[in-house]
Parts: structure tokens; C-alpha cells; sequence
């Protein structure tokens, strides 16, 4: 029975890989939609505006702090002010690229070399994303009087921007997974 299970366990590396494949896809779809809603868009905000890459796209990236929306709330004030920082544009046009990237991993079979540029696209913008644990003061617990904040104590949003790290691997086996099918196909 055992050496039965691990014979079966020992196969599944290719269905390991496209459930990793999916995931990535799914996971890039469904957040480059939601970049079109405010609340997601106004959840981004302190990464956008604290990170040294990215904080030209707002047009008042410092002032962020005096405007966030919570989850679930809205301040129409709060909401005027997104518009005139460019919050819903960046986010949306975010949306937009997040999509084709999706659609680029997705391609695997039909266009690998596609498929390969999307999945170097997806683990460059991961370390993006993992940058922010360093530019993001709101990533880590903040001082509540007790010793237990700073590093490594990630808050949520910390803790949401941790687990891309392990996107950042899985675009290392689908972007040479995608090399090895377009290699394949043009020796035949």
C-alpha cells in the first residue's frame, strides 16, 4: 500500500505544474479585474505611494496617509481625492496589465514563447511586489507598546505580500517550462 501511494505521489510533477500554471493565471485575472473596483485600488495605495518605483504614477503620493479608505467604507472626500491622484487610473491601467499577462502564461501550448515572456513578466513584477515589505512602512505590526512590532512581525498587509513569493517561484517553472515547449517545437 505505501509504495503504492508514493508511486502514484512520485508522477504527479506534471500535474503540479499546471495547477501551478492555472493558479498564476487565475490569481493575475481575477486581481487585474478587481483593479477595477475603488476599494481594491484604494487598498494598493500605501504600497504604490511608499515605493520608489512606482509613486510617479500618483499625482500626490506623500499625502496618502490623510485620505485612506478602509474596507468596506467610503469617504466621499477620501474617494474625490483618489480620482485627483490618479488611485483609480493607475489601478485600472494595473488591471489591464495584470490580464495580459495572464493571458500571456496562458498560451503554453499554442504560443510558448509568449507564454515564456508573460512568466518573466509575472517574476519581475513579484520582486516588485516583494519590494514593498522593504518601502512599505504599513507591511510591518507598528509599535502598540508592547515589543512585538517592526521586523519580523508583517502585518496584514505584510502578510499578503509574503505570500508572492511563492508566485515568484512558480513563474520560475513556467517560464522554463514555456522555454523547453518552444524549444521543442522549433527542433521538429
Amino acid at each position: 500500500m505505501k509504495h503504492a501511494l508514493v508511486n502514484f505521489i512520485k508522477d504527479l510533477d506534471q500535474l503540479g505544474r499546471s495547477l501551478l500554471r492555472f493558479s498564476i493565471v487565475l490569481v493575475f485575472l481575477w486581481i487585474g479585474f478587481l483593479k477595477f473596483f475603488s476599494y481594491e485600488a484604494d487598498g494598493i495605495v500605501p504600497f504604490v505611494a511608499n515605493s520608489p518605483f512606482m509613486s510617479f504614477f500618483y499625482s500626490h503620493p506623500d499625502e496618502y496617509k490623510n485620505y485612506q479608505n478602509k474596507e468596506g467604507e467610503l469617504s466621499i472626500k477620501n474617494h474625490q481625492w483618489h480620482i485627483k491622484n490618479n488611485t483609480y487610473g493607475f489601478s485600472r491601467g494595473l488591471g489591464v496589465f495584470l490580464i495580459m499577462v495572464a493571458v500571456l502564461v496562458s498560451l503554453h501550448k499554442i504560443f510558448p514563447f509568449a507564454s515564456m515572456i508573460g512568466s518573466i513578466l509575472v517574476f519581475i513584477m513579484t520582486i516588485g511586489t516583494l519590494s514593498f515589505l522593504i518601502t512599505t512602512p504599513e507591511s510591518w505590526v507598528p509599535d502598540l507598546g508592547d515589543h512585538q512590532w517592526g521586523f519580523p512581525y508583517l502585518s496584514g498587509r505584510g502578510r499578503l505580500v509574503l505570500k508572492d513569493i511563492v508566485i515568484l517561484a512558480g513563474s520560475v517553472v513556467t517560464m522554463s517550462e514555456s522555454a523547453r515547449h518552444y524549444i521543442h517545437l522549433n527542433r521538429t
